[in-house]
């Protein structure tokens, strides 16, 4: 039995995602019984949710209940922020369970996780000094909300690393820069990249009508390069998924030929992708693995993305340029518009990395 342990995001996002394909792989391919233990931040007020931050998780004896009713001998954590925190590992611990932590972003010491502020790269913080974060208030609420946060980072960090048996990163490019940050992960990290569920028989891309590019409508994940790249090359383009920058885009792109389709369910961006010439990832800032680039490439896409973070080791060389340049961004969608070769190499570098068997055995590894 494996128990998935996970505090859920306001604003569902791709770690949503990741633990439901998870689940899904523990049961297919390892043949596992797994239960999932969430909590939702959108259901916690501000003062149970500082509670949490500060205290270092709530009620940390339904986890060891969990453990100690399911039998479950592995614990696989994922945010743990801001309900959960080191109290639940060491509960998942004292009552038997071996217990693993996958890090998809820089929480451990970034309050917003994708050391990204004010436009641009940030790696101010470092080790357990938030500060910079608290002055720069990165989260972009009160002042008081990140003091919270910071603070609860800082105290808790290194107890939160040493009640971890193992961690998961998603890349290596992700375990670099969290060691560079002076996060206290160390030879107990194995890289786990995302699993694909489904990778294409063939690239469709020669047939495709559109460019597309999808996920979080957010500054950091540079759709208005997308949108100028695309209008200067004279390609029609699709954009899919929501978020706080939406009506910005969608007024950048008036007049152009460019489709907005707000947040869809995975299978009709499973139908867009078949109809897609390829894809397009612009990130500003520094990736782990974006799931929107390696379903595009599972799909048979050629995909041109911004040469950053793990996207410049999992994106073929052909089809990255460097971030915010909307010039070379245009040349490579010229470039590889409908282009099946590079849509089937594309194919064959997501299946090498995230196969469900590839990514089952080493996750049998992790789990011991």
């Amino acid at each position: 039995m494996i128990l998935l342990l996970h505090n859920r995001y306001r604003h569902p996002g791709g770690e949503e995602r990741a633990v439901e394909d998870l689940k899904w792989l523990i049961e297919t391919e390892l043949d596992e019984d797994v239960e999932v233990l969430e909590r939702d931040s959108a259901a916690l007020g501000p003062a149970r949710a500082a509670a949490g931050l500060l205290g270092g998780g709530l009620d940390p004896q339904e986890i060891a209940a969990a453990v100690r009713r399911t039998g479950a001998r592995v614990v696989h954590a994922h945010n743990v922020h801001p309900s959960l925190g080191w109290r639940s590992l060491a509960a998942a611990r004292e009552a038997g369970a071996r217990v693993i932590l996958h890090l998809h972003n820089y929480r451990l010491v970034c309050a917003v996780g994708i050391c990204f502020t004010r436009g641009a790269d940030c790696t101010r913080c470092h080790a357990r000094d938030t500060r910079p974060g608290v002055r720069l208030n990165c989260r972009g609420g009160s002042r008081v909300e990140s003091a919270i946060y910071g603070a609860g980072l800082a105290l808790h960090q290194q107890r939160l690393a040493a009640e971890v048996d193992a961690f998961a990163v998603p890349s290596a490019f992700a375990l670099r820069r969290l060691r560079a940050l002076g996060a206290p992960v160390d030879a107990r990290a194995a890289i786990l990249p995302s699993v694909q569920r489904n990778i294409a028989a063939r690239s469709t891309a020669a047939s495709g009508r559109f460019a597309l590019a999808a996920g979080r409508l957010a500054p950091e994940k540079g759709f208005a390069d997308a949108i100028a790249g695309c209008i200067a090359a004279g390609l029609p383009l699709v954009v899919a998924g929501d978020g706080p920058q939406a009506a910005e885009l969608r007024a950048l792109a008036a007049g152009a030929d460019v489709r907005f389709t707000g947040r869809l369910a995975p299978s009709e961006l499973d139908a867009l992708r078949r109809a897609a010439a390829l894809a397009i990832v612009p990130s500003r800032y520094a990736e782990i693995l974006p799931l929107a680039a390696l379903e595009a490439m599972a799909a048979g896409l050629p995909v041109v993305a911004a040469d950053t973070g793990g996207l410049g080791e999992l994106v073929p060389a052909e089809g990255r340029f460097a971030p915010g340049d909307r010039r070379a961004l245009a040349e490579r969608a010229q470039a590889l518009w409908g282009d099946a070769a590079a849509g089937e190499r594309a194919r064959i570098a997501a299946r090498e990395l995230s196969a469900p068997a590839s990514v089952a055995a080493r996750l049998a590894v992790l789990y011991g």
